[in-house]
């Protein structure tokens, strides 16, 4: 027989021990053979190699070889500038790795503040002497002593048990308080024994003595933990998308290198020139600046979240959240308030309405009993300063002393004398008080518990008997009131005589009436249902809790619309295959109720075997394997366990679901931002390649310099594009469903966009530029313009005219890249100020780069006059127009199709 099935001789016995406890050569023996009292941690990440990671990822290794690349060339050709590009590039990987890091530190600063541990000091008996000891120097066969407020230190069997109540739902999920004694139990498991005090769990009111039988790994709460650390996470979409990118991105540089390098045979250049040409055209084609703009951007990203009660463990989760198909969430303190409260009562036959105070107050003063009742047949601890009074204990018990308090007045003349406790078998409590009318007897129970101790019942205006008729009355009603999903308790008083048989006391009992309890949802979390839905995100609610009772909460949150939805409990799932489990989660409204940890973790599994990406919520230490499984665990920072909260990828500062619908909206805004500067950077690069092309094929003068590239691509380019970085979500954010999961941040029609549309007009306005400075001051087609040429100065007045198109045509780029389908005239100019801060310091930039000594002498320009931009602005304006004309025709072909196909394809 398992413990739990024994007497509480017969368990002390199984683990050598007896009521007065072990003896300290006992307790120091056992400390060295089971360990001390702790879940041992799988070892973490180094602060150094999680500082080191962010320097070698791959494409942090890109821009190594172009940086070894860029000083391999500098060191065959000195004095191109390709020394500067390096040191450029090297201060990109260090910046950009360094703030990386610095998120990742401050989030789990932030976490830590919000940890919450076992207790530090338990009461333990030893050798018959009760002493305060540490929780880790607890060993199996210990005898401890816990009260109302306690949290449970290890797995325990209770030896005494006095009206012992615990809130198992860090372990089991269940949310309502659990009655625990001290008898055998031989029609539950371990975990669910009414006799067992597992780790982690609080005891909510009650006294008692329980026997400790696991500790350290070997409790429930450390088989959970273990299971989390075995459980290993998945990379996030965006890292896959990040990696992907890189790989094309260097595959793309690596083959126009080796095409340039062939066509450079094909001309008279030395082996070492054309190779240094190669060189020049891969580092070009490396956007250095991308790296720190998406750190930025999800960095951006996750202060906003913060903003909105959103903790970020890990910056790609960011946009995670945004592509999610799927959130699993828990229900008690996520979708309610995680607080009973008073929601119906049945008092005289008749059912009562809760939200007017002064029809309470009349319905008091004519049923004075029943509001005492509620008041007073309780177990807690009142606190408060200056006439605030507050309640510690059972939450249920809470709801009810605060309840009563708003309508009726605490008697100081009112004395407690006895008491008839709660336990699992009788299922009623009963409070015994002397008053001034004498002594009074409280009840409060289960109505089956109490109806027949009861010989009337109290009416509109009396009392009278209480026949089959009114039995069934209260029943019917009581089925009512649980079909709403709440807690009925039924409450009952009797008058008692001076010297009273304690054996009686419950007997000729007047039933007052029924209250109905229930931990309402959360004001805000039916429209973030709705917005879900709105968006395309299936909500399904997964609970430790009765089935009857998280199915009355989905109706009221506008989860379950349907007459039947679909209720699958741990016992039907116990029972079925996975490939049962993946045809059940087809069913559109879907709900799971006395779930365990294990469960959870199956159910997100089939869900990605399905291909959706999966949000978890949790709270408990039951929560935390789920919460690795998912693609983002999301766990509480209010209620939450440290377990859950080092387990997930970010935490819930209000523990409120519609804060997850929140951020959502801004994991969309990041994919989408991430795209547009990407867009934007990437147009930039055609313009910078193509003069390469035209030196060539053309045997002209090169019209754009390696460190002129360089100050496009981290100079004038990077501000404009972190502030593409910035953008709030747009109003049509949350209108469309999630990404495709094979969409990519980089595809096709991004390519197109970018290096086939955008940026061959920045090439022709480059070259247009180029060639007009050069014509304009007499050049030919063939003449060579070296250093000592007279024609010199020219030359550097045409490269500065081709840098200075391509950022004036950036500036117009900025706009038009903040929507791939919307005219640029739909939205404010003025509606992103770091747009127009950036824009500015662009302007300055280029400023200083044509026209102070400095500027000409590092990026090797020279000063051009005005009628260089007048001539470079038509191209600007007619880039403006097409693009316009293009977004035109991919409004219409989007909407010519269903959203989900149209989506990310034009």
């Amino acid at each position: 027989m398992k413990i739990h099935e024994l007497n509480a001789e017969e368990a002390l016995s199984r683990l050598q021990s007896g009521p007065r406890g072990l003896s300290a050569d006992q307790a120091a023996k056992r400390l060295l053979e089971f360990g001390p009292n702790q879940v041992v941690r799988a070892r973490g990440e180094s602060v150094l190699w999680q500082f080191t990671r962010e320097f070698i990822h791959f494409f942090a290794l890109i821009l190594w070889l172009a940086a070894c690349l860029a000083f391999w060339a500098h060191f065959q050709d000195p004095g191109q500038g390709m020394a500067t590009l390096g040191f450029a590039i090297v201060g990109v990987i260090v910046v950009n790795g360094v703030f990386s890091f610095w998120q990742v530190y401050r989030a789990e600063r932030a976490l830590a503040a919000l940890e919450k541990l076992l207790p530090h000091q338990v009461k333990v008996q030893r050798g018959g002497v009760f002493l305060q000891i540490p929780v880790a120097g607890l060993v199996p066969g210990d005898v401890v002593s816990l009260e109302g407020g306690d949290l449970v230190p290890a797995d325990c069997r209770l030896i005494e048990a006095f009206g012992v109540r615990v809130n198992a739902a860090t372990v089991t999920g269940e949310s309502l308080p659990l009655a625990r004694d001290a008898h055998p139990c031989t029609d539950a498991t371990f975990l669910h024994s009414r006799n067992v005090l597992l780790a982690g769990t609080t005891v909510v009111s009650g006294t008692g003595r329980a026997v400790v039988c696991a500790t350290g790994d070997r409790t429930e709460f450390g088989k959970i933990a273990q299971l989390t650390q075995t459980i290993r996470h998945a990379s996030f979409p965006l890292q896959r998308d990040i990696a992907f990118l890189s790989r094309v991105l260097a595959l793309l540089a690596a083959v126009l290198g080796v095409v340039f390098f062939l066509i450079g045979l094909t001309i008279p250049l030395s082996f070492t020139q054309n190779l240094l040409f190669a060189i020049g055209i891969i580092v070009a084609n490396v956007p250095e600046g991308l790296l720190p703009t998406v750190t930025l951007a999800l960095a951006m990203g996750a202060q906003r979240m913060a903003r909105r009660n959103v903790v970020i463990r890990h910056l790609p989760a960011v946009e995670t959240l945004g592509s999610a198909t799927v959130i699993c969430t828990d229900k008690t303190g996520t979708l309610t308030e995680n607080r009973m409260h008073v929601r119906s009562l049945y008092v005289a036959g008749a059912m009562v309405g809760v939200e007017s105070s002064a029809e309470l107050a009349a319905l008091a003063g004519r049923h004075p009993e029943f509001f005492a009742a509620l008041r007073l047949c309780q177990n807690l601890k009142e606190t408060g300063e200056k006439g605030e009074r507050a309640f510690l204990g059972d939450p249920t018990e809470v709801a009810l002393a605060e309840f009563a308090a708003q309508v009726t007045s605490a008697d100081a003349a009112v004395s407690r004398i006895d008491e008839v406790p709660f336990d699992s078998d009788r299922r009623r409590m009963c409070t015994l008080y002397r008053t001034p009318q004498g002594l009074l007897l409280y009840a409060k129970g289960a109505l089956e518990s109490l109806l027949s101790l009861c010989t009337e019942v109290e009416t509109g205006t009396d009392r009278c008997a209480m026949t089959p008729e009114w039995r069934s009355r209260l029943l019917e009603t009581q089925g009512t009131m649980a079909q709403d999903g709440l807690r009925v308790l039924a409450v009952a008083c009797r008058r008692v005589d001076e010297g009273y048989d304690r054996d009686h006391l419950e007997e000729e009992l007047v039933l007052t009436g029924l209250v109905g309890l229930d931990d309402p949802p959360r004001d805000e979390v039916p429209e973030a249902v709705r917005l879900c839905r709105q968006a395309g995100i299936r909500v399904i609610m997964i609970t430790g809790d009765h089935p009857q009772t998280a199915t009355a909460v989905a109706r009221r949150i506008g989860l379950a619309t349907s007459d039947a939805p679909a209720v699958i409990t741990g016992d039907r799932l116990e029972r079925m295959s996975n490939i049962e489990l993946q045809l059940a989660l087809d069913t559109p409204e879907i709900l799971f109720a006395r779930i365990a940890a294990d469960q959870k973790m199956q159910i997100v599994r089939v869900l990605q075997q399905k291909g959706e990406t999966v949000a978890v919520t949790g709270d408990g230490v039951n929560d935390a394997p789920a919460l690795r499984q998912a693609d983002i665990g999301i766990a509480m920072g209010v209620t939450g366990t440290d377990v859950a909260r080092e387990t997930a990828d970010m935490v819930l500062t209000d523990d409120n679901f519609a804060s997850i619908v929140a951020a959502i909206e801004e994991g969309r805004a990041v994919f989408e931002n991430i795209r547009k500067f990407l867009t934007y950077i990437l147009s930039s690069n055609i313009p910078e390649l193509i003069p390469y092309l035209a030196y060539v094929l053309f045997r002209i003068p090169l019209p754009l310099t390696i460190i002129q590239i360089l100050a496009v691509d981290l100079g004038t380019d990077m501000l404009p594009a972190l502030a593409l970085g910035a953008e709030l979500p747009s109003a049509s954010v949350m209108q469309r469903p999630p990404r495709a999961l094979g969409q990519r941040l980089l595809d096709a029609g991004l390519l197109a966009r970018a290096y086939g549309f955008l940026g061959l007009l920045e090439a022709a306005a480059a070259l247009a530029a180029f060639f007009y400075v050069l014509v304009s001051a007499g050049w030919k087609y063939g003449q060579p313009m070296p250093p000592h040429d007279p024609m010199f100065p020219v030359y550097l007045q045409a490269t500065t005219a081709c840098l200075s198109a391509i950022v004036v045509m950036q500036i117009v780029n900025v706009y038009l890249c903040r929507s791939d389908r919307e005219s640029v005239f739909t939205s404010s100019l003025w509606s992103n100020r770091l747009i127009v801060v950036g824009i500015g310091a662009e302007i300055l930039l280029i400023l200083a780069i044509d026209y102070t000594p400095w500027g000409n002498l590092f990026f090797g320009t020279a000063p051009i006059g005005w009628h260089v931009w007048m001539f470079v602005i038509p191209f600007a304006v007619g880039m403006l127009v097409l693009e316009e004309f293009r977004k035109g025709i991919a409004r219409k072909l989007t909407n010519a199709m269903p959203l989900d196909n149209a989506e990310g394809r034009i």
